[in-house]
């Protein structure tokens, strides 16, 4: 059986990572400690560069809500727009309406400034009223996936829900668990829910290279990237487990 291992690049040399070790798909973001905002115009052009693999910069302006202003709404068709240009395969967005619910004006507009580019939506969709409803609004907008760990903070938390949805979506969208997706989880994950798409940061943290450091700053220089490590226990797990079903 076909199954999609998406993971999030935060830098360059995840990219990398990414093609090397098995990953199908790249969700480029920057800003890790704001669960990802859309990264630079350079970020974008040098990933499309440095990998074959399907890329899909985040269109999110900011952290926070996913409650924009009409300036915000205008950046992000802005970004789509250069996504496309510089050849990215997708974009991933979401955008939701006071009430929790799914701005579905809105988000058409994205759909249809990304064209030919693949959409998914992102957990925004962990945010919204009515988990069902929202399933159905997103499927009516064309969207390729939705991005979800069931409306909780982990997919661990949410397995029932993603359960749930993979059932509900009836092979109309492909549901892709995300939020906590780790080696050590992803055989129960895909076992429990039944999904066959899912998503990992597989993240470690590098420290500075830098040999002086400002103490009286206070301030933690590491960032995150993408583990080879972690990521070839993913591509292995899902492989031994996809083969035997």
């Amino acid at each position: 059986m076909k199954y999609e291992l998406e993971v999030i690049a935060f830098d360059i040399a995840s990219c990398k990572t990414a093609s090397d070790n098995g990953a199908n798909r790249i969700e480029l973001c920057a800003n890790p400690s704001e669960g990802g905002t859309t990264p630079s115009y350079g970020m974008i052009k040098e990933a499309r560069k440095a990998t074959e693999l399907q890329l899909f910069p985040i269109i999110r302006p900011r952290g926070g809500d996913f409650l924009y202003s009409d300036e915000e709404f205008d950046i992000m068709l802005h970004d789509i727009e250069v996504s496309k240009t510089i050849g990215a395969d997708g974009v991933v967005i979401g955008i939701l309406m006071e009430d929790g619910s799914i701005d579905m004006e809105r988000c058409s507009k994205l759909i249809t400034a990304a064209a030919h580019m693949e959409v998914t939506f992102h957990r925004a969709f962990d945010r919204t009223n009515n988990m069902l409803i929202a399933l159905e609004q997103v499927i009516e907008l064309g969207c390729k996936r939705i991005l979800t760990s069931g409306l909780h903070p982990t997919v661990d938390l949410g397995i029932d829900n993603l359960k749930l949805l993979v059932e509900k979506s009836a092979d109309r969208i492909i549901i892709m668990p995300g939020s906590g997706v780790r080696s050590n989880n992803i055989i129960e994950l895909a076992s429990h829910t039944g999904a066959i798409a899912f998503h990992s940061s597989a993240r470690k943290t590098v420290l500075s290279g830098m040999q002086y450091i400002n103490q009286a700053m206070n301030e933690n220089l590491s960032h995150s990237s993408l583990d080879p490590i972690e990521l070839a226990l993913l591509k292995n797990h899902l492989e031994s487990y996809f083969t035997s079903i």
